[in-house]
């Protein structure tokens, strides 16, 4: 499946765990960062296009007591260190009951990369592993595109607009759309 060819790219926002890095549950520990196989190269490709980067990332470990927000935050650094630097980073610290406007499935995430970035939400698309990235994506007015792991369910797979089978083949769907670098 192709992105919606008639829209401009201006930037790429990328899920965090299972996306960029190999999922680690509730991780806040930097020392547990491993990139996800050809991350860094896909990431590269999109920065070397002129494009925007970011992350948007629920982190309800912070929610839940188990991580503070400093911890969080030195693991995103080691993430920068290892794969970025990223233009913005987005972290959502609540739980799933909440109740925030930044939590994805919801729109608020991507709302304020877009803003941070100077990147309508129009033209970002939001690259991630299950359904509440490309459902964040979609609310927010962005592309979405699925990039499938051992923890997607068949029916995220189904509803999602775009799917990849890899980050480097998602990243080749965002190339091919003619990327409109923002100055």
């Amino acid at each position: 499946m192709a992105l919606a060819p008639d829209r401009p790219v201006g930037g790429v926002l990328f899920d965090r765990d299972d996306t960029l890095v190999i999922d680690v549950p509730y991780n806040a520990d930097p020392h547990l960062v491993v990139p996800v196989p050809g991350a860094h190269r896909a990431v590269e490709r999109v920065r070397a296009a002129g494009l925007r980067t970011g992350v948007v990332t629920n982190q309800s470990v912070i929610a839940k007591g188990m991580a503070s927000r400093a911890q969080v935050d030195a693991t995103n650094a080691r993430v920068d260190e290892l794969i970025g630097p990223f233009d913005v980073w987005c972290v959502c610290p609540h739980d799933a009951d909440d109740g925030c406007d930044c939590r994805k499935p919801r729109p608020g995430m991507v709302l304020r990369a877009a803003e941070v970035l100077g990147v309508p939400a129009t033209e970002l698309v939001v690259i991630g592993d299950i359904g509440a990235d490309v459902e964040a994506a979609r609310s927010a007015g962005a592309q979405g595109i699925l990039v499938p792991t051992a923890r997607t369910r068949p029916a995220e797979v189904d509803a999602a607009d775009t799917v990849a089978a890899t980050l480097d083949d998602a990243v080749t769907l965002v190339l091919a759309q003619r990327p409109t670098p923002v100055a």
